[in-house]
């Protein structure tokens, strides 16, 4: 028994132990939200799986939320990391497809890098990042064979310069020079044959491998001309009757080695250098270009272009001995025939300077691709012009020419894209010329006209919405798209053909029916009905139904006003006499109106009203002894009594009867028996109603009242307008005599009106800002921007004061504060608008 009595408290504890609990650390044991979240801290750390997140997840999310969050948010993150791989696959996919390629675009990796961070993948996590760092390093490959494309070019122009130089100095110095040229001309043809030979060349652009083509060919033939003179050259040297080389200079040499005169030598006076005469230079230039100005000027529109091109033409080779007057007027002139740039030689590397800027921010810009391409081929032509006017400097021209390349790669990808947006667009196109067809075949033979017309709009709509195509690709697809919309339409097109026959000829009958000056209702409601039939059976555009629709309407329209006018103008002698009282009294309702008494409209109004039911009164008073008759004979008749069903007594302990139940429904007054089943007591017949007023009685008292109830409205503003007037004048002169009377200050306390005269009998005193506000909130109206601050602490005060008295409550003191004030303007404006609400309620 004792081991039994020791063992039992440790072993209830044991029971009690959560499965989960040795997988989480304690943490289902734990006595605090603090130390569980630590367990599961430690627990999280070790990475569990999800179906063993899930299930703790579900025995702890309802004993602690706090501390099941830490388990959600791992889900949650585990869910994203899930996500992220199946996009990274999708993309690294993609970039595995680009870098097997045959051959690599470079437009294509910058396009796979954005579209993969736009849709969310993890570019900084692998395999995403280091295949990112393979393309950006394939991009750039490529992009150095380029760039030693070009450099390669530029060693050639280099290297035929030197050869050309080489033709200039005498044959012995080339000779020595050979080698050394010999060997750099190999040297370049082998880069070029790396160039060639490197995995990436494929991957190069068109227009590079070009390039490198035509300057390998340029550099062959200028050293291949180069070799073979060196050895014509040579062998005139050693044989007197070998022919003389076509180079000038050495030809000269081996005339001279072979005792010939010279024919480069020059004759003394030849050979001292002569100046330029610049007054000479200056009468050629002007000459030159004084015909082709005049051109210029007096050119036809679609002529001035060309006669531009002459004048930069001659600018070229006579623009530098231009005085500065003659430049300016060449300068004005090219302006004056549309040139921008004019021409200023002094200026020409300052604007060339400019456009290698704008070409540079250019290539760093987020335009748009149109608008790139339309830019650059605005900064190549600015170029151009600047070029035909002043002397070219190659070093902007290659700072200008990198800029513009990396626009072009910019325009050349955008085109990329306009070229599969296109694709795109056009295929949607196509499927929606099929799907009109293939909705066209499946129409029944009596269609929903309505839903028709609403799917071939729908139709339409995503034609506009299609995208933009080549104008020749989009001429192909127009021609296929109206046959097959047309062909779509002609059910519906033909249905609303008809039914704008059958609209036109209920149009024809309206005015016939108009013109046959009978007045039939059910002619023109048969009319209406079948007009509403067609405009619910076929829908038509919106402008033709409205106008359709007018053109039936204004002879209905014509009919009824004409009924109308017939109507007002029937003779005053067939007015009942009933009528004639009534349109009588409303004459005189208008003549009090016109007047402008509130008392006289009153009367009238009065007058009105008992003519009305002066004939109604006559009416009654006729019928009520008949009445009377019959109810007499229906009251003395005796009811029937019905057995009893059913009593309930008192049941209560101790309870006594002393008298029985009243037997059935004895116990009930007469007003509560009900007649047997078939019987009904007689009724008292109605009397009759007194006449009804004409139409022309009616209408006359309608407008008569309308008239009258407006005049009062008015009246009674203008009276309620004058009388705050007229108390705000009494404060001013502070007079009480002139105080307005209660009845005209509207609904007004008698108390009040006494304090307001006492106010104004006594001298001025106090101060009115506090009594101003507490009007405005009554009013509620809004308080001046000064006053805004003074307004917010009142309404403070009053949430405060509970049992504080309100505005609302107590305005009329408040006016005789303000009152008894000094009369101000502002003031006065104030009291002005708050008594306008006040004196209403």
């Amino acid at each position: 028994m004792s081991d039994a009595i020791e063992n039992t408290p440790s072993s209830a504890p044991a029971a009690d132990i959560h499965p989960l609990d040795a997988l989480t650390g304690g943490a289902f044991s734990a006595e605090t939200s603090g130390e569980r979240a630590a367990c599961l801290r430690t627990w999280l750390a070790s990475n569990p799986s999800a179906a063993q997140l899930q299930e703790v997840l579900k025995e702890l999310g309802n004993r602690d939320k706090s501390a099941s969050r830490l388990l959600r948010e791992r889900l949650d993150e585990m869910r994203r990391t899930q996500d992220q791989d199946l996009i990274a696959d999708e993309w690294a996919a993609s970039a595995q497809a680009l870098l097997q390629a045959e051959k690599f675009s470079a437009e294509q990796a910058a396009v796979w890098q954005r579209d993969a961070a736009k849709a969310g993948a993890p570019l900084s996590r692998e395999p995403l990042a280091s295949l990112k760092i393979q393309l950006l390093e394939r991009a750039k490959s490529i992009e150095d064979l380029q760039h030693k494309v070009q450099v390669q070019r530029e060693v050639a122009v280099l290297l035929a310069q030197r050869i050309e130089v080489l033709s200039t100095k005498p044959w012995k110095d080339a000779e020595a020079a050979l080698d050394t040229l010999q060997s750099d001309v190999t040297q370049w043809r082998q880069q070029a044959l790396a160039l060639r030979s490197d995995a990436g060349w494929i991957c190069v652009q068109e227009r590079f491998t070009s390039i490198l083509q035509s300057s390998e060919e340029q550099l062959l033939l200028v050293w291949q001309a180069f070799l073979d003179a060196l050895a014509v050259t040579k062998l005139a040297a050693e044989d007197g009757n070998a022919p003389l080389p076509a180079v000038p200079v050495w030809a000269d040499e081996i005339r001279i080695a072979r005792g010939l005169p010279s024919q480069l030598t020059a004759s003394p006076a030849a050979a001292t250098p002569v100046k330029p005469n610049p007054a000479a230079k200056q009468q050629a230039a002007q000459a030159a270009l004084a015909p082709l100005l005049e051109a210029l000027a007096t050119a036809a529109p679609e002529a001035k272009a060309a006669a531009i091109a002459q004048v930069r033409s001659a600018l070229k080779q006579h623009g530098r001995w231009l005085s500065a007057d003659m430049a300016q007027q060449v300068h004005t002139q090219l302006l004056a025939a549309g040139d921008s740039l004019g021409w200023q030689p002094q200026q020409a590397d300052t604007l060339r300077q400019q456009l290698v800027e704008q070409a540079v921010a250019l290539a760093q810009s987020s335009q748009p691709g149109r608008k790139l391409q339309d830019t650059l081929r605005q900064l190549r032509d600015q170029w151009r012009q600047i070029d035909q006017g002043a002397a070219p400097n190659h070093g902007l021209w290659k700072k200008f020419d990198e800029a513009c390349t990396q626009v072009h790669q910019q325009v050349q990808l955008w085109l990329g894209k306009a070229r599969a947006q296109s694709s795109e667009n056009k295929a949607s196109r196509q499927a929606l010329i099929d799907e009109v067809k293939a909705w066209t075949a499946a129409q029944p033979a009596t269609p929903d006209w309505k839903e028709t017309a609403r799917a071939l709009r729908q139709f339409g709509q995503r034609w506009r919405d299609g995208g933009h195509i080549g104008e020749k690709l989009f001429a192909e697809l127009q021609t296929a798209w109206k046959e097959a919309i047309h062909a779509a339409e002609a059910p519906l097109k033909a249905k609303q053909k008809e039914s704008i026959a059958r609209r036109e000829a209920l149009i024809s009958e309206a005015k016939s029916l108009q013109d046959g000056g009978v007045f039939s209702v059910d002619a023109i409601k048969s009319l209406q009905h079948q007009w509403q039939t067609l405009a619910q059976d076929v829908p038509l555009e919106r402008k033709l139904e409205q106008k359709l629709w007018d053109a039936f309407r204004a002879p209905l329209d014509a009919l009824f006003e004409r009924k109308s006018a017939e109507r007002s103008r029937a003779p005053a002698q067939a007015l009942s006499a009933y009528d004639r009282a009534v349109v009588d009294a409303a004459q005189a309702v208008q003549a009090a109106n016109a007047s402008g008494d509130a008392q006289q409209i009153r009367a009238a109004l009065q007058a009105l009203e008992a003519a009305k039911h002066a004939q109604q009164a006559q009416t009654d008073a006729a019928a009520t002894p008949a009445a009377a008759s019959e109810v007499a004979p229906a009251a003395a008749k005796p009811s029937t009594d019905r057995p009893v069903v059913a009593v309930r007594g008192d049941d209560r302990p101790g309870a006594k009867k002393d008298t029985a139940a009243p037997a059935g429904r004895e116990a009930r007054g007469p007003r509560d028996r009900r007649p047997e089943r078939g019987s009904r007591p007689d009724r008292a017949e109605r009397p009759e109603r007194g006449p009804r007023l004409s139409d022309a009685a009616f209408r006359a008292q309608r407008d008569a009242v309308d008239a009258a109830q407006q005049a009062l409205r008015k009246l009674a503003a203008q009276a309620h307008g004058e009388a705050v007037t007229q108390l705000l004048q009494a404060w001013a002169q502070r007079d009480a005599a002139a105080l307005p009377a209660a009845q005209d200050l509207g609904k007004l306390p008698a108390a009040a009106r006494t304090g307001w005269s006492q106010a104004l009998s006594a001298s001025a005193k106090g101060d009115a800002a506090q009594a101003l506000l507490r009007l405005e909130v009554a009013a509620d109206i809004p308080t001046p921007a000064q006053h805004h601050s003074q307004r917010r602490m009142l309404q403070l005060q009053l949430l405060t004061q509970r049992n504080a008295a309100m505005p609302a409550e107590t305005w009329a003191q408040d006016v005789a504060t303000v009152l008894a004030s000094a009369h101000e303007e502002a003031a006065a404006r104030r009291l002005q608008n708050a008594l306008k609400v006040l004196l209403r309620k």
